[in-house]
């Protein structure tokens, strides 16, 4: 993939870093970022349940380590990080801990999240049905760059296979 926004890591790794602090459902978790060769902690939670995410960025490509402690959280930090401008792809190696079984409907739910969440998208219009991990956005965007942006958006959505956008312009 090559980013619209050309940037060099030190300055991904920040607006990453700044996406995942400023997030309220990633308060439990403690966040490391590493600029150069050793891990720095930027925010550290000691009351259980907690998470370890840590962040690096290499050649503009986020790496997200550690472990939280929900899918929705798992995948609300990948969409912050493709979220970052300059970035080439994102690589989710957090586990979830404990374990929690994927299903359509926790995709779902997370796209529906993420949609909510973008403030370039009106998600009030749109509905989001997953089936065998593939989303289907039906409804209304005002318009095409809105349509593509909530089609983005569900692709950078961990776990799914497939995106069939359905949505249509006013």
């Amino acid at each position: 993939m090559i980013p619209s926004t050309h940037m060099g890591d030190g300055a991904i790794l920040d607006a990453v870093r700044d996406a995942l602090l400023q997030e309220p459902g990633l308060q439990n978790c403690t966040i490391q970022v590493k600029p150069t060769g050793t891990w720095e902690t930027v925010r550290e939670v000691t009351v259980a349940p907690q998470g370890l995410i840590q962040v690096s960025v290499t050649d503009g490509v986020v790496l997200l380590e550690d472990h939280v402690t929900s899918l929705i959280q798992k995948r609300l930090a990948s969409v912050l990080a493709w979220w970052a401008p300059g970035i080439r792809d994102v690589i989710n190696d957090m586990e979830v801990v404990p374990l929690q079984e994927d299903s359509d409907e926790e995709i779902a739910n997370a796209v529906r999240l993420v949609l909510e969440k973008d403030r370039f998208v009106n998600a009030e219009h749109i509905r989001v049905t997953v089936k065998q991990a593939v989303v289907t956005l039906e409804g209304i965007a005002p318009s095409a760059p809105q349509e593509e942006m909530a089609e983005l958006d569900a692709w950078y959505v961990f776990g799914v296979d497939k995106v069939d956008n359905r949505l249509a312009g006013f």
